[in-house]
């Protein structure tokens, strides 16, 4: 078992891959670096370790000064969009960072450029003239990004200047076959250009070493490493020609930057630096960076790395000779395979994605951080489906933790009025139930030391299940009647599993495990209670519980159909439907339709219709009958004090034998109906214009 030493306090510092600011986080981006991290950051934080998390937007680099010309702003433009709407939806979907920085900032360019300045001071970085494809057209030397061609390894169209992404070789611009400038289409020449390089085969025997101590690494994350020390590493540009990134700190050198690998990288130090600062305490971030008792914890994607095993610590080494401010190395990079979608590899530039701030607009955030923590894909690539999203929320957390805490809080409303119950003599049953906290507390726990998010996750809901069983077993529903001590007690052991499980819970569902806690009224901090509390019989009988409230909501069939047939349309399975419009018709014949604002006053289901409803609307100071055909989709409980809207000069119709006298509008979509009511204050019988 890799877990903490017994030393303590210790400090943990946990970087997520910086994503780069050119478009929105998707659910790959989600499952490769950011949940698991915060999983495993929200735990140790109950552990009461000292833990800090830290990431940043990467805003440098050729996609940035793409994407700006494809939507024709500024390169800073594109950063800023994106910086704020990812960090907006982190913080929604409830990623704890301690700090979220972004590489744009003048302290981030100064910490790359010291670095920079280091190496090259001490005569680390080689500089070499080569050849690169420049475009006389455009007058520039082109960045890989801007170069497209047949790849020379496999043969694949579309290989970019720096790598191919059918075959994953790493490639040298001026091997590409049949390059074309992405920018005009013209076929670029070949000129000389002065760079900087990063030796990384003088550091490859010094890093075989220190990764030959790491036998606690996954075996995927062991295997890509020993597979580039096979081919030998090679020299990496740290500088290429380009206008958007951080200046090459050389007197004289103009129109090139830090290659962004390069300075990204440096991003977890100035965003730790940052956060440093913004508590007050500039230096602090050497209590982590420059800590030997430090853990550095690196969540990544595969694709990742080979840049957090091998040159980020190559970077760190170079700085570390002959210095006293020595950097730490990373103690593990638990990187995550891929995660695909319906089947498919996730795709970007086909809108072949389910992006976070759209998924938050329509659901909530825990429903798809549980859905996701059962699928990581830790050891292989895995994929997620829409239909499991929803029975995984519907099945598992409804009918199991919903069910659990629901059941026993509104039994303990019932009839202990609304308290902790005493606890009276144990039975085995209950001796094994509360034994159980413990055992699946140290069971969750040592799959999250070991960095298995998945395990650590299925035996949290196994302990729900538990403890539904127990519930079952003991029938407290019966015993209430025949042995009301035994169905206090019962009570009692499933009020302290509710708490155990709202801790338990916290790292996946932070926003469940805080409306649990609210539910028990306990007003202590949820994290500072501690995991080691989770299996202390903590709640005192007589103490005032809070309201039962549903925690979780079943998603409908429709709502998961609308998804699936959007990422249908997208991977053109099928093409999206034509609008039909109605005949046009003149502004004199529209003006004709009266539409009118409507109180609804009383509302009723007709007999024996299940879609056929009743309303009494008020219009005005006159007071009318309409039927409307929504029972399938509103109940009269809804509808009763809402303003609506009405044609108010309709024939009168009959329904079932009923008069209406007028319609209601209505928007509909998919099988879908949505009333159309009015926003802000407004006077019933106002008219619609």
């Amino acid at each position: 078992m890799n877990t903490l030493t017994e030393k303590e306090p210790q400090k943990i510092l946990v970087t997520a891959a910086l994503p780069y600011a050119n478009g929105p986080i998707h659910l790959g981006h989600l499952a490769g670096a950011y949940l698991p991290a915060d999983i495993y950051v929200r735990y140790q934080r109950l552990k009461g370790r000292d833990v800090i998390y830290i990431c940043g937007s990467d805003e440098h680099g050729v996609p940035i000064t793409i994407t700006a010309e494809k939507e024709g702003i500024t390169p800073q433009q594109v950063v800023d969009k994106y910086h704020y709407m990812n960090k907006e939806s982190f913080e929604k979907f409830g990623i704890s960072f301690d700090n979220y920085s972004r590489t744009s900032l003048p302290l981030h360019h100064q910490t790359a450029q010291e670095f920079f300045l280091e190496l090259y001071k001490k005569g680390i970085l080689k500089e070499k003239t080569t050849k690169q494809l420049y475009c006389e057209n455009d007058k520039m030397f082109l960045a890989d990004r801007y170069v497209e061609g047949i790849c020379p390894v496999c043969g694949s169209p579309g290989a970019r200047g720096d790598q191919c992404e059918k075959c994953g070789s790493w490639l040298e611009q001026t091997d590409l076959i049949e390059p074309k400038c992405k920018i005009c289409g013209s076929t670029p020449v070949i000129k000389g250009t002065s760079h900087w390089y990063l030796p990384l085969g003088d550091f490859q025997k010094r890093l075989e070493e220190w990764i030959s101590t790491k036998t606690h690494w996954k075996e995927n994350v062991k295997q890509y490493v020993q597979s580039w020390f096979r081919e030998g590493l090679q020299d990496r540009a740290v500088t290429r020609d380009l206008y958007w990134g951080v200046k090459v700190p050389i007197e004289g050198v103009q129109g090139k930057v830090i290659y962004v690998w390069f300075d990204a990288l440096l991003g977890y130090i100035s965003s730790t630096k940052e956060w440093a600062q913004k508590i007050g305490q500039p230096e602090k971030w050497r209590e982590y960076w420059q800590n030997p008792e430090t853990r550095l914890i690196h969540f990544i994607g595969k694709d990742n790395i080979v840049f957090h095993c091998i040159v980020f610590p190559a970077m760190l080494m170079a700085w570390n000779d002959e210095r006293d401010d020595k950097f730490i190395l990373p103690d593990n990079v638990p990187a995550n395979e891929f995660l695909n979608l319906e089947g498919k590899k996730l795709s970007t530039s086909r809108n072949y994605a389910v992006w976070l701030n759209e998924y938050l607009e329509k659901f909530e955030p825990d429903p798809l951080r549980y859905a996701l923590a059962s699928i990581l894909p830790e050891t292989k690539d895995t994929d997620f489906s829409w239909r499991e999203f929803q029975a995984r929320n519907n099945n598992e957390l409804a009918d199991i933790l919903g069910n659990f805490v629901n059941r026993t809080l509104t039994f303990a409303k019932k009839y202990f009025g609304n308290k902790v119950p005493e606890i009276f003599e144990l039975e085995n049953i209950d001796n094994e139930m509360i034994s159980k906290l413990k055992e699946y507390a140290d069971r969750i726990a040592e799959n999250y030391e070991n960095f298995k998010i998945r395990d650590g996750v299925f035996e949290t809901m196994n302990l729900a299940r538990h403890a539904n069983k127990y519930f079952n077993d003991t029938e407290p529903w019966r015993t209430i009647k025949e042995n009301p001590k035994r169905a206090s007690t019962t009570i009692n052991i499933c009020l302290q599993t509710v708490r155990a499980l709202a801790i338990l819970f916290e790292p996946v569902l932070p926003f469940s495990a805080r409306k649990i806690w609210k539910m028990l009224n306990l007003n202590d901090d949820i994290v500072k209670s501690g995991w080691d509390s989770a299996y202390q019989l903590s709640l005192k009988p007589g103490h005032q519980l809070g309201e039962p409230e549903i925690l979780f909501r079943k998603i409908e069939d429709s709502e998961i159909e609308r998804e699936i047939k959007k990422l249908k349309i997208a991977s053109g399975e099928i093409t999206e439907e034509k609008i039909e419009f109605k005949p046009q018709i003149t502004i004199e014949e529209f003006q004709k339709i009266d539409l009118r604002v409507a109180d609804v006053v009383e509302c009723e289901r007709v007999k024996n219709s299940e879609k056929l409803l009743k309303l009494k609307v008020r219009i005005g100071n006159e007071e009318r009958q309409i039927v409307a055909g929504i029972g399938r989709h509103y109940s009269p409980e809804e509808l009763v004090g809402k303003k609506v809207i009405v044609v108010a000069n309709l024939k009168p119709a009959k329904l079932m034998g009923i008069e209406s006298q007028g319609m209601l509008l209505a928007a509909v979509k998919d099988e879908k109906l949505t009333l159309i009511t009015t926003l802000g204050e407004i006077e019933s019988g106002s008219q619609v214009r």
